[in-house]
Formats: structure tokens, C-alpha cells, sequence
């Protein structure tokens, strides 16, 4: 009996190891026919290596610094013959090595290869770090910092802890406002035209910000136009679509300000202005006039519009002291971010307050900030604030640019909607230097420092909780913000592969 049992195990045996073998054989017969590297854009910190299979197969790439033990393996690609797989944040002037792999189960390795990426374009080349001020890179984290540029060409960059430029995206005919990631991984960002928005762009020191702020800083409508266009643009660096609200042959909105979101379902989320002509004898003026108030507008990918809310629907003109004073520039909302329960938080500027507002009714549920619906500390009060969100503790977070004091600061409360109360989590201030007057924002880093954006000055830097000055980055532009790019955004494409 045992012998029948090991006959049977011996034959079983050679029939399975013929099997492996029949799938090793063929495995082996799916080879590459060729390999060729590209650099997209001409781009120095960007490979694309375009592989040719003889028969269809799966294909991933492992590479790595030449002397470094560290690998990064791409993405097995889906089964074809033909393949691009992009090597992504490589280093400039440097040389690596690389493999493609075809398979898993038997997995075919090619020869080792090789390339070595040139200097960094001179285009590119700027003085993002200076020696003389805090640069210990470690305090950024395990991240880089996407900022954008609003003239012409505008681009968005992102630029490593030590000032390396490691992705860009460049729009040739129109500067970038603002962007931000959406949730399926990609870019969203706010195109605007530089000649509809008039303004120096040149970072200024304290004395000069404060000089500036004697003239009159809310400049209505077209001052704050923001934007006709809006984009999405993948990892890779390639657009997905773009859509000209400036273009639209029909009544809708051709012209967006300050912000735009994209939500889980793909629709994009901006504010407006909306205009409301009244006579102004009903509030003691003379004539009738044109109100220019705010506004959130829902669209797709093409511009057609979903949904419209707008502030004057839930505005008492006749109650209002300041209408005649701000007529063209009531409120200024400059924020538009979701809670987390979905429903929608609006900054206005000129009120100094954060508004909740039913993402399905309309209705404002509270109202944060000096007149505000929640009994908090005085001194907590904020004015002509940015970047409002909800930081990862799940605290309302601001960057309070307090154009009341002239001294900038970071602010975050728990809110308790029950009882109303706002409590201050976070008040961290500035340097005296880096007061900012407009635009700015502060988020809490994964490890736990700030990343603030003082964007009249041009600096970008981290800060500890103690409110000292780790990192700084030096724009040679006013960036309207900064926001942080974790490494594992890029996790779609490659992932680090342990040393060993």
C-alpha cells in the first residue's frame, strides 16, 4: 500500500513540475522586442520608457539610484504588447539604473540598464533656498510643496526640502490662480487670465506691505475676476481637459474667483459673483446700481452648471450699514472648502467670519467669527482671513491674515454646534516680518509642524508648535498658497521598495 501511494505522489509530482515547467517555458517565450526612454517636455526630473513585447504580457520597472541599495518598483502595467511607464520625481544630474520585469508568477527580468538625467532646464532654475535662513529640510517631512504661478506662462511646481523643482505642469496662454488635489488623485486647478487681474505680483517687506494697504485693498468686481478656466492635469504631468468658461456661448458662468474643488463624483465646486440691481434711495443712496455679492456655483468638466447659491438670497440689504460703502465688493468670499459632513464653509473677508451653508438647502446653518453665532475668545477674533478647512484633528482651521493688528496668525477651534461654543485650538503667530496683508494659508503637516504660506511676502516656511522658523522656501512671485504633496500621492505609480 505504500508503495501504491508513492508511486501516486511521484507521478503527481512529475505532472505538476511539467506544469510549472510548460508555464516557465512559456513565459520565457514573451521577451522584449525593444526599449526606448523619452523625456516628456524635455522635462530633466521625468523618464518615459516605452517597452514592445513580442507576445502580450504584464510589465513593471524597478530602478534606482546608482549606488544606492533603495529600488522603486512601478505598477504592473495591464496586459498588452505596447507599454509606457513613466519614471516620476527623478533627481536631476543623476545617473540610474533600472530592469523591466514581465510577469509575476515566473517573473522575466531584462539586463540591468541604465541613464543618466541632465541638469536641471535653466528655465526651472531658481534660488528657492537661501543659505542664510532656516533650511534644515527634515522639518518638511516626507513631502514636497506644490506652488503656482499666475502670470504668464503660468505653472504649477512642486519643489522638494531642497529646492529642486521635482514635477511641473505648464499652461502657455494663461497663469495658474490656485490648485489643489482632488479625490481621485489628480490636479485640479483655477486658470486666470494675468490682464484681467491687474495687480504686482513682486513679493514686499513689512514697511511696504503696510504702505500698500493705505490704498484701498477691495478693488470689486474685476479686481477679483479669479478666473475663466479650469483645469485637470494627472501625476504624469499631462492635462485630462480643460474647460473655457470665457468661451461658453450661453448665459452661464464664464468667470470664477479664488477657489475650485472637485468632489467624489467629479463635480467642481467654485465661487461667483453674482450681480443685484436695486434702486439705492430703499437704503439712502441715489440712483439704481449694480450690488456685487458671492456666490457658489456647481458644475462639470464642461462648465454646465448644476447648482447656484447665492449670498443675496439670504442677505438683508435694507439692515445692512456697510452696503453703500462696499457696494461692489460686499463680502469677498475668498474660501470655499466642505465639512465633513459634506456641507459647504465659505470665508467672507470683509464680514471677518467662516459660514456653514447646507450644501442642499442653501440655508445658513452658523456663522463663526466676531458677530458671529458662537460665543468664543475675544482675542480669537479673526479678520480678512484665507484657507479656511478642517485640519486633521477635525478642528476648523484659518489663516488669519488680521489686517486689524497687522500681525498674521494660524488659527484653529473645536466647534461645539450644541451649546455654540468656539473653542481656540491653535494660535500661533507669525514672525513680526511675515505679516501678509491678503492671501496666504496654513495647514498642520503629518508630522505635526505648520506649513504656512505669508504670500505678500513670498515666503513659504515651517514652523513647530513653539512658532519656530525650521524651513523656509523663497518665492521670487506672491504665491496665492501653499499645499503640501505627500510622497504617497504617487503611490498609482511607483513604491519604494525596502533596502536590503
Amino acid at each position: 500500500m505504500k508503495s501504491k501511494y508513492w508511486k501516486i505522489f511521484i507521478g503527481s509530482s512529475v505532472v505538476f513540475i511539467g506544469i510549472l515547467l510548460s508555464v516557465w517555458l512559456k513565459r520565457k517565450q514573451v521577451s522584449i522586442e525593444s526599449i526606448q526612454l523619452t523625456s516628456p517636455k524635455n522635462y530633466a526630473f521625468q523618464e518615459d520608457i516605452n517597452i514592445k513585447l513580442k507576445h502580450p504580457a504584464s510589465v513593471f520597472v524597478q530602478y534606482w539610484k546608482e549606488g544606492s541599495s533603495e529600488k522603486y518598483i512601478t505598477i504592473p502595467s495591464e496586459r498588452n504588447i505596447f507599454h509606457k511607464v513613466h519614471l516620476l520625481l527623478l533627481e536631476t544630474n543623476t545617473t540610474y539604473n533600472y530592469t523591466v520585469v514581465i510577469g509575476k508568477l515566473f517573473p522575466v527580468f531584462s539586463k540591468t540598464y541604465s541613464f543618466h538625467t541632465r541638469e536641471q532646464s535653466p528655465w526651472l532654475k531658481f534660488n528657492w533656498i537661501k543659505e542664510e535662513r532656516p533650511h534644515d529640510a527634515s522639518a518638511l517631512g516626507d513631502g514636497m510643496i506644490m506652488l503656482c504661478y499666475a502670470r504668464k506662462p503660468g505653472y504649477i511646481a512642486m519643489v522638494d526640502g531642497k529646492g529642486d523643482i521635482r514635477w511641473y505642469w505648464q499652461a502657455d496662454d494663461i497663469g495658474v490662480r490656485v490648485a489643489n488635489f482632488t479625490p481621485q488623485g489628480t490636479i485640479l486647478a483655477m486658470l486666470r487670465p494675468p490682464v484681467m487681474d491687474v495687480i504686482n505680483d513682486v513679493p514686499k517687506s513689512r514697511v511696504q506691505i503696510l504702505n500698500e494697504m493705505k490704498k484701498p485693498i477691495r478693488r470689486g468686481k474685476i479686481g477679483f475676476v479669479g478666473g475663466t478656466a479650469f483645469a485637470e492635469i494627472d501625476l504624469t504631468g499631462n492635462a485630462l481637459w480643460r474647460c473655457d468658461l470665457d468661451k461658453n456661448q450661453d448665459d452661464g458662468i464664464r468667470r470664477i474667483h479664488h477657489e475650485v474643488r472637485m468632489d467624489e463624483q467629479g463635480k467642481i465646486y467654485s465661487l461667483y459673483r453674482p450681480e443685484k440691481i436695486i434702486d439705492m434711495a430703499t437704503i439712502g443712496g441715489t440712483g439704481v446700481d449694480t450690488l456685487i455679492g458671492d456666490g457658489i456655483v456647481v458644475m462639470d468638466k464642461n462648465g454646465k452648471e448644476f447648482k447656484k447659491w447665492s449670498i443675496w438670497e439670504h442677505w438683508d440689504i435694507e439692515k445692512d450699514p456697510y452696503i453703500k460703502r462696499f457696494a461692489y465688493d460686499r463680502f469677498h468670499a475668498n474660501a470655499l472648502n466642505f465639512d465633513t459632513d459634506g456641507n459647504y464653509l465659505l470665508s467672507l473677508a470683509i464680514e471677518d467670519q467662516i459660514w456653514k451653508i447646507n450644501k442642499k438647502t442653501g440655508r445658513v446653518m452658523w456663522k463663526l467669527g466676531k458677530g458671529g453665532d458662537f460665543r468664543m475668545d475675544t482675542t480669537s477674533y479673526f479678520s480678512f482671513q484665507h484657507n479656511v478647512h478642517i485640519n486633521k484633528y477635525g478642528d476648523l482651521m484659518l489663516f488669519d491674515n488680521d489686517i486689524n493688528t497687522s500681525v498674521s496668525r494660524v488659527l484653529s477651534f473645536e466647534l461645539d454646534t450644541v451649546n455654540m461654543i468656539a473653542k481656540t485650538k491653535i494660535n500661533l503667530t507669525l514672525p513680526y516680518s511675515k505679516f501678509t496683508s491678503r492671501m496666504g494659508s496654513a495647514y498642520i503637516l503629518p508630522n505635526g509642524n505648520f506649513l504656512i504660506c505669508s504670500s505678500k511676502t513670498g515666503s513659504v516656511f515651517v514652523m513647530n508648535e513653539e512658532g519656530k522658523v525650521l524651513w523656509e522656501l523663497n518665492s521670487y512671485f506672491v504665491p496665492y498658497r501653499a499645499e503640501f504633496v505627500p510622497n504617497k500621492m504617487w503611490n498609482k505609480y511607483f513604491v519604494r521598495e525596502k533596502k536590503y
